[in-house]
């Protein structure tokens, strides 16, 4: 989301509240797996929306995108040089994409957010879809990177330390500044803001009631973004492949759980020694 537009609150949630936002993150879950399932050549964005509304509906909750104001849609599906708030169309997906799929539920006035990037492989340009699918796990990795300093950070800035740090070393891509993650609870968007690259001052502790979406937005080439005609979609200046990868993460007593993940976050934070505990 972008730095602005937060709407203020305590950032911290009792106990009782954590466990009112476990549904809404398995909305989201569900909505994720049924997209990853559905996404390939010759599918819609239209039609992924569709499947991931049904999903969240199923599980009875409503699509959160859909409650802000002008926005019809479940998902955000940002295809190639789009990076975030792209609108769902008819245009079915091609070899050779890269498509960003970012939903959100609410259930009991309680959010979820979260996003995946999928890449469809081109036999034709094995170099292509190589190159992309690069892009696509290093955001990945990035967003894991963030997640497990927020296990075990003092203060919440640390996490775009952890996330620069990590693309830095592994690529020569850009993390886009003006698009962040964010606090989330009674509203999608809360704060406080996740940045995604070091910033000056260290931000609010770490502590138990912290819940945050996490979500490193990467560009291949430029970090200089424009916002198209229909004052939604922003895409890369210069054209270039971008992929998102997004949890909403909780910080309890009993330590970490990714609210958006099946397993409460298990497989991704296994490399750094890290088990997440479900809330209680």
């Amino acid at each position: 989301m972008s730095r602005r537009g937060f709407l203020r609150r305590s950032i911290y949630k009792s106990p009782a509240q954590l466990r009112l936002m476990i549904e809404p993150g398995l909305a989201a879950v569900d909505a994720l797996a049924a997209m990853r399932a559905a996404v390939g050549p010759g599918v819609t964005t239209l039609e992924l929306d569709a499947i991931a509304e049904a999903a969240i509906r199923a599980r009875g909750g409503e699509p959160n995108f859909m409650l802000e104001p002008g926005y019809r849609h479940t998902i955000c599906a940002n295809v190639n040089a789009d990076v975030v708030h792209a609108i769902p169309t008819d245009r079915p997906l091609q070899p050779g994409d890269v498509v960003s799929l970012d939903v959100g539920a609410v259930i009991g006035g309680w959010h979820s957010d979260a996003a995946f990037t999928a890449v469809i492989p081109d036999p034709a340009r094995p170099e292509l879809t190589e190159a992309n699918e690069k892009l696509s796990h290093v955001t990945e990795q990035a967003m894991w990177q963030g997640i497990a300093r927020l296990a075990r950070a003092s203060h919440l800035n640390e996490v775009g330390e952890a996330v620069q740090s990590y693309v830095r070393k592994h690529s020569d891509y850009g993390v886009l500044e003006d698009y962040i993650g964010h606090g989330i609870g009674r509203s999608m968007h809360e704060d406080p803001p996740v940045f995604n690259v070091a910033v000056a001052k260290r931000g609010p502790e770490v502590k138990p009631g912290l819940v945050v979406a996490i979500e490193p937005i990467i560009s291949a080439g430029t970090i200089d973004t424009v916002v198209q005609d229909d004052d939604w979609t922003v895409t890369i200046a210069d054209g270039s492949m971008s992929a998102q990868w997004e949890h909403s993460v909780a910080v309890h007593e009993g330590g970490i759980w990714v609210l958006t993940a099946a397993d409460g976050g298990a497989a991704g934070l296994a490399q750094f020694g890290i088990t997440p505990t479900p809330i209680a």
